[in-house]
């Protein structure tokens, strides 16, 4: 039962936690609002599920084994935190973010 809310929260509440950590202070009051809904969107990398058969297996953890939840798309998505724009390094972190979050979950499953 906590896998499942850990997980879930993961992706859907902390992305605006960690937004507002980050962004509160920008120029603009509402920029952390918009980092929260770009790192939120970085939920689209899970699109890569549906290249595996069968689409949903939850004994089977995402990461190394879906393309996008790769160490090398982590290499890319930390690369995105180098470029001077908030909005990609949103796209960054909340795709580092999204690993983390199923790292933990396959965690829990060995559990």
């Amino acid at each position: 039962m906590l896998q499942p809310i850990l997980h879930y929260s993961g992706h859907f509440l902390a992305p605006f936690l960690i937004a507002w950590l980050l962004w509160r202070n920008a120029d603009d009051s509402r920029r952390w609002w918009w980092a929260a809904l770009i790192m939120l969107a970085t939920i689209a990398i899970d699109l890569d599920h549906l290249l595996a058969d069968p689409i949903f297996d939850p004994n089977r953890c995402s990461i190394g084994f879906h393309p996008l939840h790769t160490i090398w798309a982590a290499l890319v998505y930390a690369a995105l935190l180098l470029v001077p724009r908030w909005w990609v390094r949103a796209i960054g972190l909340g795709c580092l973010w999204h690993l983390v979050t199923d790292w933990g979950d396959c965690a829990m499953q060995v559990w």
